[in-house]
């Protein structure tokens, strides 16, 4: 085995180990739980989770779903959600190598997933996603120095300033509050790690995907529906990371021959 295929195994199993406790992240932030104490438990006996029953994605397969002691079924979330952060982390490896990118890349995305999961059945971001997100990708991008750190807190600000005015534009028309501050602050944590051109990416990418899923109550207006903005946030500043660059240049191309 060649020397980048051993570190991108590691990294995927590295990453499913993330992937586990961004599994215990997503349950009991929203809860306002802590995520050290108590241990993993099982959800119909409550009994506490033993490490070997605890390995990311094998546990669950070896024990077809269910929990050792009782048989109660164990959502096959963990091991989906456990698998793809693994991947995520292997391919970025794959992609950047052994890197501050790929460090800067595995946590961005790992903190987006648990924000799309979040908003979408609790309909909250918690702040340890964006505020702690926030602050990890100030420091990554002062790693790298002094004018990525100034990018930063450039896509740091717009990213919270156009949110903000999209809030109070929204508030006037809606006649009530149409965004969350939680919203604000995850466009914060975009703008940390992407920069201001992925922040209006993002912003444009959110919107536009939110609106095609939400075209029918749009139409029917239904204006007091509340809508996850967040989970399209998400897939949008995704698809920034991944191919923004090429999008951007393809709009160029569009502009510069229109």
């Amino acid at each position: 085995m060649s020397p980048a295929a051993v570190a991108i195994t590691l990294a995927g199993i590295y990453g499913a180990m993330i992937g586990s406790f961004l599994n215990v992240c997503v349950y009991r932030l929203p809860r306002d739980e802590s995520v050290v104490r108590p241990r993993s438990r099982c959800p119909g006996c409550g009994a506490p989770i033993a490490w070997y029953d605890n390995l990311p994605v094998l546990s669950w397969l070896i024990l077809r779903g269910r929990c050792r002691r009782c048989g109660t079924s164990i959502s096959v979330q963990y091991p989906v959600i456990e698998l793809l952060v693994g991947l995520v982390w292997a391919a970025a490896v794959w992609r950047e190598g052994l890197s501050l990118e790929t460090l800067s890349a595995g946590l961005f995305v790992t903190l987006l997933i648990g924000i799309f999961l979040t908003d979408l059945r609790h309909m909250v971001i918690p702040d340890e996603f964006s505020l702690g997100g926030l602050a990890a990708g100030l420091v990554l991008a002062g790693v790298l120095g002094r004018r990525a750190l100034g990018v930063a807190v450039v896509g740091a600000a717009l990213g919270y300033g156009v949110l903000w005015l999209a809030a109070v534009a929204g508030k006037w028309w809606a006649g009530r509050d149409a965004m969350g501050g939680g919203d604000l602050k995850m466009m914060a944590m975009v703008g940390a790690f992407l920069g201001w051109r992925g922040v209006l990416l993002t912003v444009f990418l959110g919107s536009l995907i939110g609106t095609l899923v939400y075209l029918p109550a749009l139409l029917r207006r239904e204006r007091h529906r509340e809508v996850p903005f967040g989970v399209f946030l998400a897939l949008g500043a995704v698809t920034a990371l991944l191919a923004g660059n090429a999008i951007l240049r393809w709009y160029a191309r569009v502009l510069w021959h229109a």
